[in-house]
């Protein structure tokens, strides 16, 4: 069973914060109130996560990364270094008249991000809002997430666009052809999970072994 969270001396953890066992907390990260982090998570140094964020378990969050209000993220998530997430997309910092300083807190104009179980986040992306980056997704690094992203899809790019399938065990498995994509059926070189593609570009699971039903993904192609 895992032990207590480690939260580092210089970590700031504010009031109504839950930390499950077996999490590590590194230097200099803030966590701010009514947060909840669930078991056996790494964040790492220099991490902002702000308030009402929901973090599943065995997540790994690495350095320097930013995670705004109104995000969710599911089970066993990986947010590389420097992963900066938005809620907001038409900011301002005062009124029209600028006569005063917008509030910080929610409002109507706060929109909701969901990190669905498994995905990966490369190192200096940019997160968009009122989206969804599928199960077992993968973000390439710098990439500038702008709508939502499908289950097991590859995306790179500013915006990003879908490149092709990974598995769940993290290669790429398919990549998508210039023309009409055909209903394809593919298999992980490293693990042998097969995966059926249709010219939608929506990815099913074949059962690993005698499954009456495939499992279909969530979320459809963009």
């Amino acid at each position: 069973m895992p032990g207590p969270p480690r939260i580092h001396d210089t970590a700031m953890i504010e009031d109504n914060v839950s930390i499950g066992d077996g999490s590590s907390v590194w230097d200099n990260v803030h966590i701010r109130f009514d947060t909840s982090i669930g078991e056996e998570c790494i964040v790492g140094e220099k991490t902002y996560i702000a308030y009402g964020v929901r973090i599943g378990n065995r997540v790994k969050i690495n350095s320097m990364v930013y995670i705004c209000n109104a995000v969710t993220i599911e089970d066993g998530v990986m947010i590389s270094a420097g992963t900066i997430f938005t809620n907001d997309r038409f900011p301002r910092a005062a009124t029209p008249d600028l006569s005063e300083l917008r509030g910080s807190g929610p409002d109507e104009h706060t929109l909701k991000t969901l990190v669905c179980e498994g995905a990966t986040i490369g190192a200096g992306s940019t997160i968009g809002n009122d989206l969804e980056i599928g199960r077992f997704a993968m973000v390439g690094m710098g990439s500038v997430v702008t709508r939502s992203v499908a289950d097991f899809h590859l995306t790179l790019g500013n915006p990003a666009r879908p490149v092709g399938v990974v598995c769940r065990c993290g290669p790429l498995v398919h990549r998508f052809p210039e023309g009409v994509q055909e209903l394809v059926q593919v298999a992980c070189s490293e693990c042998n999970r097969q995966y059926v593609i249709d010219a939608q570009k929506n990815v099913t699971e074949v059962p690993i072994s005698g499954g009456a039903n495939m499992e279909t993904s969530r979320s459809e192609a963009p």
